[in-house]
């Protein structure tokens, strides 16, 4: 009976146990489905430190088997296992990564560190001693093919390239020698050779040794150039409207003349801004076989033979404003455009007409203008007709247009009226030298301005008169993401005192361009209180100005200050001073810039306003 009781109360606490466990409580888990194997316990999260130089540890946080585990992982667990096996792999893997950096001694330790406290990560400590690095102690530079053989012939074209070739290479001698400065290098050296003509160039053979007991590595490359490309016939597709001739002359290569990237680019570039093609694509016929006369593929998408465009503006200079431009690309069917625009604002309205040839074999246009113009100011009004013609040539860096001129002009205030006129010979020249044309940074831009010829008062004398005129505008990074511009800009017309010139040739300064602080063309010799236009004309101007938010690169803030006036002569030239903060902005519907300005010698703010809407 005992003994029954005591098994009695056996199963009795077994099932009171079994019971408890059901019913769960703190610290209790889950009962495991019947025939399931034990879960095996969860392995501790992994995190992992690189020790090493800055670069070198870069490289191995970037490619380490380890790191990339414990990045895929995204904080889950790692199996023991997984990690062992990473661990005893991470040491060779850490010597053949150190060799592409130059270091090809390098000597690793991997520890695994416990977590200092429950919940924490496990850490794998990779401790890295990379000794010294391997550096480029003789390099070896030869070239076979056309460009050798011309060079060993004397030819001294030839020689100079080859000696540049050698000059540009990048992986110089003492410096660390590293797999990804050893491709570049290479790449380099390639692109620079088929950008000079040798458009088939490739590698007959490249070699690397490494010395570990001296630390110094042998670098021997040779380049085959092949065959040096000349220009030979201009193959040219999708032309409706246009002459072949017409392309032919603004891809403007000499026939026979090395195909260097740096022309095939500039005539890409001139085809785009002839105004006759949506889009322009020039390329080489790399095929050695026709090197001595290699085809210029040109594929072009020609815009429409009629374009009319419409706007609506406004500028503090000359207010709102209203604008209608025509453009006939192949006027008559004859290889010549005419452009036709009317302005109508506020305090100007003008019709500005021209037709132009197309470009010749040399880059140069005839060119027909006329411009009527009527100025209001705030106490006087001018009338101006002009009627030019002459030649221009345009080039990425260089315009250049000279031209006969004559000019009349017609001033009225409340006091007086009068009429002039002239006839001048003149020349024009505008040089760029910038990174942008939008938003520049850096660079320069010059243009001047020259003029003589005859100046008749209607009604009264005439006499012989000059005309310069000089603008120069430069783009420099200033550091701490600011950008800095300065100009300058002089004009001079060289008359005896009294003669009358027209208005359209002398100067007033004020306005967004010109000295900002004061309203447009309200700087300028006073004669019996009347404002009126001036001989010479000196204004200057310094800008800094930077983007005002990482995330909106457009979006520009600016401080500046001007200087400037117009007046009869340079002893009576006194300057205006004008200072204020800005916003330039690149947006989607056109150029807009809003300048707050004060005149020092009103004493006044001005706003400085303009943007631009095409519809």
């Amino acid at each position: 009976m005992i003994r029954a009781a005591a098994s009695a109360l056996l199963l009795i606490g077994a099932l009171l146990q079994a019971g408890c466990a059901m019913l769960g409580g703190a610290g209790a888990s889950a009962p495991t489905p019947s025939g399931s194997p034990a879960a095996a316990p969860a392995a501790p999260t992994l995190a992992v430190e690189v020790v090493a130089p800055p670069g070198l540890k870069a490289v191995l946080e970037r490619h380490l088997d380890l790191v990339r585990l414990v990045q895929a992982s995204r904080g889950e667990t790692v199996t023991d296992g997984e990690l062992a096996r990473l661990v005893d792999a991470a040491q060779a893997q850490v010597r053949e990564l150190a060799s592409t950096e130059g270091y090809f001694d390098a000597r690793s330790q991997v520890q695994r560190v416990p977590a200092a406290r429950p919940g924490e990560p496990e850490t794998v400590r990779v401790l890295v001693e990379p000794g010294e690095p391997v550096r480029v102690g003789r390099l070896t530079l030869e070239v076979d093919g056309a460009l050798a053989a011309e060079a060993l012939a004397g030819q001294q074209v030839a020689s100079q390239t080859l000696q540049a070739w050698r000059a540009a290479w990048r992986l110089r001698t003492g410096e660390v020698f590293r797999n990804a400065d050893w491709s570049d290098a290479k790449g380099a050296a390639m692109s620079w050779l088929r950008s000079r003509g040798y458009a088939a160039a490739s590698w007959a053979g490249t070699a690397v040794e490494v010395d570990p007991a001296t630390k110094l590595a042998r670098i021997f490359v040779v380049a085959d150039s092949g065959p040096l490309f000349r220009r030979g016939p201009v193959v040219v597709e999708g032309l409706r409207l246009h002459d072949p001739k017409t392309v032919e002359n603004l891809v403007a290569i000499p026939e026979g003349s090395p195909v260097t990237e740096t022309l095939l680019l500039d005539a890409q570039d001139r085809l785009q801004k002839a105004g006759l093609f949506d889009r322009v694509t020039v390329l080489l016929d790399t095929d050695p076989v026709q090197a001595d006369a290699a085809r210029i593929l040109v594929t072009v998408s020609e815009t429409s033979l009629h374009q009319l465009t419409l706007g609506a503006g406004f500028s503090a200079n000359t207010g709102g404003r209203v604008t209608a431009e025509h453009i006939y690309r192949r006027v008559l069917g004859y290889a010549a455009t005419a452009r036709n625009k009317v302005e109508l604002a506020q305090a100007r309205q003008a019709w500005d007409g021209e037709l132009s040839t197309h470009a010749d074999e040399r880059l140069n246009r005839w060119v027909l203008g006329v411009t009527v113009e009527r100025l209001s100011g705030s106490n006087d009004v001018v009338l101006s007709q002009r009627l030019k013609f002459g030649r221009a040539q345009d080039s990425p860096r260089i315009d250049r247009f000279n031209f006969g001129q004559f000019d009349r002009s017609s001033r009225r205030t409340d006091a007086l009226r009068t009429d002039s006129r002239a006839y001048s010979l003149n020349s024009h020249w505008t040089w760029r030298d910038i990174d942008n044309p939008i938003l520049p940074t850096d660079g320069q831009t010059w243009r001047l301005e020259l003029g003589s010829g005859l100046s008749q008062e209607v009604g009264g004398r005439s006499d012989g008169f000059g005309r310069v005129y000089g603008r120069a505008t430069f783009y420099r990074p200033l550091g701490a993401g600011w950008y800095g511009q300065a100009r300058a800009e002089y004009g001079q017309v060289l008359v005896r005192r009294g003669l009358e010139v027209p208005e359209s040739l002398r100067f007033r300064a004020g306005g967004d361009d010109s000295v900002r602080g004061y309203g447009y063309r309200s700087l300028g010799p006073l004669t019996n209180g009347v404002l009126g236009s001036g001989d010479t004309l000196l204004t200057a101007s310094l800008e800094a100005a930077r983007p005002l938010r990482a995330d909106l690169p457009s979006l520009w803030g600016a401080v500046f200050v001007d200087a400037g006036q117009a007046a009869s002569d340079l002893r009576s030239l006194s300057p205006a001073v004008g200072a204020g903060v800005g916003l330039r902005w690149r947006s989607p519907l056109g150029p807009l810039r809003l300048d707050v300005a004060r005149g020092f010698e009103v004493r006044q703010w001005r706003l400085h306003f303009s943007v631009g809407i095409v519809f």
